[in-house]
């Protein structure tokens, strides 16, 4: 199985607005920065393709090591297509899809099953910070509130079998201040 990973990444300005009451600007950016940083370097054992619009993001990803998909069209399902297709051009025939917001991820090398969807829900059971599918199916994405469980439906739609991965380490995102206090948490102990 050759797998690559997909992560799509916002301007590191424009990323983590939902902590405005909660960072400033510069701390978000800085934030949206580290975070990504930390998942691209756990995808580089695999090939690894940074999602972005931006070009400084661009030049930052191309820096560690990954190699950039240009997506101007916005949207998180368009931006994991692009990134799919590129994949796919360079013989990848099984995708992963990371968030770029895990401040914990230490390597994907896990989450790929042959054959199926794999997916690794946030701490809340409700979005898909992971998701793994065969390049080649009819699978698509529908990121989202909600996302996990759609995810599952879609699966099924595609005539895949599906697996929930437990990763409490990849279960982590960071869109809310309670998020922070759990990083902060779990950095303590």
């Amino acid at each position: 199985m050759r797998v690559a990973v997909v992560i799509p990444v916002k301007s590191f300005t424009m990323a983590k607005g939902r902590l405005a009451d909660t960072l400033n600007a510069t701390q978000r950016s800085a934030l949206a920065q580290s975070c990504a940083e930390t998942v691209v370097r756990a995808a580089l054992s695999l090939p690894t393709y940074v999602v972005c619009s931006d070009s400084g993001v661009a030049s930052w990803a191309t820096a560690l090591g990954a190699r950039v998909v240009d997506c101007q069209i916005p949207g998180l399902d368009i931006a994991v297509a692009s990134g799919r297709a590129a994949a796919r051009a360079d013989g990848a025939d099984h995708i992963v899809v990371a968030h770029a917001d895990l401040p914990l991820a230490v390597s994907f090398d896990h989450i790929a099953r042959e054959g199926k969807v794999s997916l690794v829900s946030d701490r809340h059971h409700d979005g898909t910070n992971v998701l793994s599918f065969p390049a080649a199916s009819t699978f698509s994405t529908a990121y989202g509130p909600g996302s996990c469980d759609n995810h599952i439906r879609l699966a099924i739609d595609a005539g895949l079998e599906y697996e929930l991965i437990v990763d409490d380490a990849l279960a982590l995102d960071l869109d809310t201040a309670d998020d922070l206090d759990e990083l902060a948490r779990r950095e303590r102990d």
